[in-house]
């Protein structure tokens, strides 16, 4: 990871944009619907940022929107990149960075995922409590940046609790049933085997997806709070016993993206990024 190149992106970003971002949020799969809910918009597409790589997947606009939210100056990430993708644990994470040279205090993540608890169903938004790593690399592996993070990180609150404690209560008011559970990460593009989601089952896995982890572990390296939410927007493989597909993902999404909406917007009004 080059300081270098974050500064020249952060620079690019401000003479451009005259918003000062408080709270950083990832949109994932279908869940970019709540990028037309910010207010003030200033937008810029990955195209045009420098060092920035391209989105190259259904349902990931491919630009940063920068605007307020639930009174929070937020920017907002429409569209992620993953290491299935082809590109590097770096540039992956590199957003991540930008913005927290921007000034972001908080991290929302959000991502569709498949459910591997049985007492789940498609359409279920589950507050993301830990993860399991499992894409065989860490963004942080290479020389440290000491201007960013320390060396070993400690990851045992990836996900802030209070930040938990706050979307719980802000579920229970809107009225929406939102799960809990941990989410883990693979490489993807390639669905998971029966196999593969009995093992997960085996070890503590509630969801599976092929992002989010990478982010959050910069994030916590970076001292920024985390908190996330998981779109269960099909079964993983062998639980129902049905073939899985990409659209189907985007169906579930924009089905819960009233639910989903609602939920994030809540969150960010009881959020302090201080």
């Amino acid at each position: 990871m080059c300081s270098v190149r974050i500064q020249e992106t952060v620079d690019f970003i401000r003479r451009k944009i005259s918003v000062r971002p408080q709270v950083g949020v990832v949109l994932g799969s279908g869940l970019g619907v709540l990028a037309a809910e910010v207010k003030n918009q200033q937008k810029l597409p990955y195209s045009e940022l420098p060092h920035f790589p391209v989105s190259t997947v259904e349902g990931h606009e491919g630009q940063l929107i920068f605007g307020e939210l639930s009174g929070k100056n937020l920017v907002l990430m429409q569209g992620r990149f993953h290491f299935y993708e082809g590109y590097s644990m770096e540039q992956v994470v590199f957003p991540v960075r930008v913005m927290q040279r921007l000034g972001v205090k908080v991290l929302l993540v959000t991502n569709a995922s498949g459910g591997i608890n049985r007492e789940f169903q498609p359409g279920d938004l589950m507050l993301i409590t830990d993860h399991i790593n499992l894409m065989g690399t860490n963004p942080l592996i290479g020389k440290n940046y000491d201007d960013i993070g320390p060396r070993f990180p400690d990851m045992s609150e990836a996900y802030d609790r209070e930040l938990i404690a706050i979307a719980e209560e802000v579920a229970q008011k809107k009225g929406l049933a939102c799960r809990k559970g941990v989410y883990a990460a693979m490489t993807g593009p390639s669905y998971e085997t029966p196999a593969e989601i009995r093992y997960l089952r085996t070890i503590g896995a509630d969801a599976v997806g092929m992002s989010t982890v990478p982010e959050v572990i910069v994030a916590n390296h970076a001292g920024i709070r985390v908190t996330g939410i998981s779109c269960v927007t099909n079964m993983a493989a062998g639980v129902l016993q049905q073939k899985l597909n990409h659209a189907e993902v985007m169906e579930t999404a924009n089905r819960v993206r009233d639910q989903f909406i609602t939920l994030v917007k809540g969150i960010l009004e009881e959020v302090s990024p201080l």
